[in-house]
């Protein structure tokens, strides 16, 4: 049988295929081992740029407290942070506005009646005005504050009680101390200067970890990232006559047993204009909140949603501009929480409604509350008829103000601030209701009572 032959040319076609095959292979090899050195060339160049920083430009001594010293040495941290100067406005509950709480609440005025706050109470602006704010609030202007109060809103009070001592330092008038007061935040707050490492620097925060059998020196770092905000974060009061800061923590960090702590102590902040009770003002607890809320049993830390991490070039930085994670929900929530940012601020501002409509709750039954013992009062009721109601009413009110003074609207630990404002309502109306049993029996009028 015979065989066809193939085309002559048919040979010449196959080689030119191979060949264009060889040079497309070679092509991609060429491409990718220069994109390998390209990314290798990166790495290195990112490597080298982390390994020079920090720069050393200055030595920062033990006692610097000015930013813009240790900001010649750590430019991203002093950049982000000179930023807490910046107005980002107003948040639904919050923000760095500082409009007037008692305008947009009225009811502070009553709740707070005869003390420093139904005078002055705003929303608080952000770090750089630290000490600022506090010299210029009529709090401080028109009334007479113990130097404690400076512990938290000026870098120079670490230094003032090492030269004066503790008790010396607390107890100063702050009008007196205030001159040598020249410094708001300070990197020096939260960071050892030799090492840069997290540091405590307020002797209340120790004395009162102590109390509960902690040593912070054995803290870990994630840990040290709460704990330098929990410095100053927190309820306190003035203990005795050296008016010695002092955080009520030894029965733990619940409202219920802040207040037996304070009512084993018999502390009481000022009398209640109205009704007389003696009263406790809650100051800014979040440390104590953040510790009842899933966050902090998930391990996550203050920073890691105010102060999240941040990559420029090759550094790895907290963002030191500190605020509220409404503000900057991508680096603050989406690094674990894997939903838009219009679901996680959603979410956060549900929470946070819900917690201010039981907030106004609370208020309108407190203010019954006084006015039914007040009426009491008017018609006969004894201080000790009344001391039951008088005591209902402060409880309803320490935890009314635990919630309102703390910073998150709720957002900390929604529940434990739910259940919490559950148990100041009824507080408030079992008050109520003591002071009208009071009141029908001095044969008063009932006094009716506001519409939640």
């Amino acid at each position: 049988m015979a065989t066809e032959e193939a085309p002559a040319n048919e040979g010449k076609k196959g080689g030119w295929r191979w060949g264009w095959i060889y040079v497309a292979v070679f092509a991609v090899v060429a491409i990718g081992v220069a994109v390998v050195a390209g990314l290798l060339m990166n790495i290195d160049s990112k490597k080298e740029e982390a390994a020079q920083y920090p720069l050393r430009i200055v030595e920062v001594a033990a006692d610097e407290l000015d930013p813009a010293v240790w900001g010649q040495n750590f430019p991203l941290q002093y950049e982000s942070f000179m930023k807490t100067e910046l107005n980002t406005g107003q948040t639904p509950y919050g923000g760095s506005d500082p409009y007037s709480k008692l305008e947009r609440y009225p009811a502070m005025k009553r709740l707070w009646a005869g003390y420093a706050f139904s005078i002055d109470h705003n929303e608080e602006r952000g770090h750089f005005y630290m000490l600022t704010d506090q010299k210029d609030t009529r709090r401080v202007t028109e009334k007479d504050q113990p130097g404690a109060c400076a512990n938290c809103h000026s870098a120079d009070a670490p230094g003032l009680i090492a030269e004066m001592g503790w008790a010396e330092f607390n107890h100063t008038p702050y009008k007196e101390l205030q001159d040598s007061l020249h410094t708001g935040t300070s990197c020096a707050d939260c960071h050892n200067p030799d090492t840069m490492a997290l540091r405590i620097t307020r002797p209340a925060f120790v004395n009162a970890m102590e109390k509960r059998g902690i040593d912070v020196t054995q803290a870990s770092r994630q840990e040290m990232r709460t704990y330098v905000c929990a410095q100053c974060h927190v309820e306190y009061y003035f203990a005795g006559d050296d008016k010695l800061l002092t955080f009520p923590w030894e029965k733990g960090l619940r409202i219920d047993d802040i207040e037996a702590y304070y009512n084993e102590v018999g502390f009481t902040d000022w009398k209640h204009a109205e009704t007389g009770g003696g009263m406790l003002k809650m100051q800014h607890p979040e440390f104590e909140t953040y510790s009842q809320g899933l966050h902090a049993q998930s391990g996550v830390a203050c920073a890691d949603c105010h102060m999240p991490y941040v990559r420029q070039g090759g550094v790895k930085v907290s963002d030191h501009w500190l605020r509220s994670p409404l503000t900057n929900v991508a680096a603050a929530c989406q690094t674990c929480h894997r939903f838009s940012e219009e679901e996680l601020t959603q979410r956060i501002t549900t929470i946070q409604g819900r917690t201010a409509e039981l907030l106004r709750q609370s208020e309108a039954a407190i203010l019954d509350a006084i006015d039914t013992i007040v009426a009491a009062q008017a018609a006969g009721g004894t201080e000790e008829e009344l001391a039951e109601a008088l005591q209902l009413h402060r409880s309803a009110q320490m935890r009314w103000d635990f919630v309102s003074s703390e910073n998150s609207t709720g957002f900390h630990a929604p529940q434990e601030s739910a259940r919490v404002l559950a148990d100041s309502l009824d507080m408030a109306r079992q008050a109520q209701l003591k002071a009208q049993a009071v009141l029908l029996q001095h044969g008063g009028e009932l006094v009716m009572a506001s519409a939640d």
